[in-house]
């Protein structure tokens, strides 16, 4: 094994380095609430508390961990500048910093980042910064942001594997247990990197060791999940890349030590429930989020028993959501409930075969929301790509069997991503 991974396993946040790093960023960061969730308590049975990192001015949690880091620099190492690559909120902190410290900061994000999330780097980091976007992940950005670093002897601000930062991350632990008027049973918070549940998992253990600490990752991007499956960092293939704020293909080495050790359970929540819960977390109770902000709220299902009467604290990590980004959401959402199907139907080439299938086929509380038909001359059938929505997912059997017995059945798509993807 090699130096540095040595060095990571031996590495632990202390209390005392936690509240140096909470003094540094004080001056910049906001305490942010613990509020109570009046909704999600009375579903639950329980008390549920929301830190609501996503009020925070970059809003998000990831200023804590760049101020702390960039603060920290010596005055030669500030004055060479420094660089990060992100997928959108490490980037807004580190801009941040580097405007409040007069430092020169080389940002690069993935080209699929959501536009809100650009602008508002630029915004934060005003001419202190340049904003650079390549490759399609975190992962390539990374890469390349580490050799503009070599190139140019800048320093390096990781967004989670980086001991400053986690420790700028976990003053939100201190924060909690500071606010809390009762001891906390669970806290459920979202996980990418790593860095937030590496600080705040070692501050409850230290503090608050009978609290149990929940991990939350996306289903498309389980990277600490398979990790610690595995007993080593692995590094993921492929990802999903819809949850931009936690789709990493590789765990940071330190967080990742620190997480075997401390994390009571790690949960993979499907992108389409992450959506269901943006569309309530904005109907319900007009919070705005973005995917890895409502993450920690979606896996609270998945212990519905175990919370009842419990204290529990959900980390809303972020709220950079880009409103272009709505008609998608509510799509998987639609999609994960069973209401949206996706079919390619077998219209015959006569008349009155549409009015046939509208009348005969489809529920009345069915709607038709996609259609795409090309009339095919030389053929008795034409195929036809149909969206419907449900009333109830319940209706969808029903809805297959009198499309195969009036012969309008050809495909289901929605369990074909590939060419539901390719055609929708």
């Amino acid at each position: 094994m090699n130096m540095l991974l040595e060095k990571d396993r031996k590495y632990k946040p202390t209390l005392e380095a936690v509240k140096e790093a909470a003094e540094r960023i004080s001056k910049v960061v906001l305490k942010t609430p613990l509020a109570a969730s009046f909704t999600y308590s009375k579903r639950y049975e329980a008390s549920i508390l929301l830190k609501r990192e996503d009020l925070q001015q970059v809003r998000s949690y990831k200023i804590r961990g760049a101020y702390n880091k960039i603060s920290s620099l010596p005055e030669d190492q500030l004055k060479k500048g420094v660089i990060c690559a992100s997928a959108g909120n490490h980037a807004q902190g580190v801009a941040f910093a580097c405007n409040k410290l007069h430092t020169k900061g080389v940002i690069y994000m993935p080209i699929t980042t959501p536009r809100q999330k650009v602008q508002q780097t630029q915004m934060f980091g005003g001419e202190w910064v340049e904003v650079i976007l390549k490759g399609d992940t975190f992962d390539d950005s990374f890469k390349n942001a580490m050799k503009h670093k070599e190139k140019f002897g800048l320093v390096f601000i990781h967004p989670f594997d980086d001991e400053k930062v986690i420790e700028g991350q976990a003053t939100i632990g201190l924060e909690i247990l500071e606010q809390a008027d009762s001891p906390i049973d669970y806290v459920f918070a979202p996980l990418g990197g790593g860095g937030l549940l590496a600080g705040i998992s070692t501050v409850f253990k230290r503090l608050s060791p009978n609290t149990k600490i929940i991990g939350v990752e996306p289903s498309g991007a389980p990277s600490m999940t398979s990790s610690l499956k595995e007993g080593k960092v692995v590094e993921l293939s492929e990802i999903e890349r819809f949850v931009d704020g936690a789709a990493v293909q590789k765990v940071g080495n330190r967080n990742f030590e620190i997480c075997k050790e401390n994390l009571d359970d790690m949960i993979c929540i499907p992108e389409g429930k992450i959506c269901q819960t943006i569309l309530d977390l904005y109907n319900q109770d007009a919070i705005v989020v973005e995917p890895a902000g409502a993450m920690a709220i979606s896996a609270l299902d998945s212990y519905a028993e175990e919370i009842k009467g419990k204290n529990v604290v959900c980390i809303v990590s972020g709220s950079n959501n880009d409103i272009t980004r709505t008609a998608e959401i509510k799509e998987r959402a639609l999609l994960y409930a069973g209401i949206k199907h996706y079919f390619i139907v077998s219209f015959p080439q006569r008349a009155g075969a549409l009015k046939e299938f509208v009348a005969k086929v489809l529920g009345p509380n069915d709607d038709i929301t996609h259609f795409e038909y090309s009339k095919k001359h030389h053929r008795e059938n034409g195929p036809a790509v149909v969206g419907i929505e449900l009333n109830d997912p319940a209706d969808f059997g029903p809805l297959v069997e009198r499309m195969k017995k009036k012969n309008f059945y050809g495909e289901y798509l929605n369990d074909k991503p590939n060419l539901f993807q390719f055609l929708v």
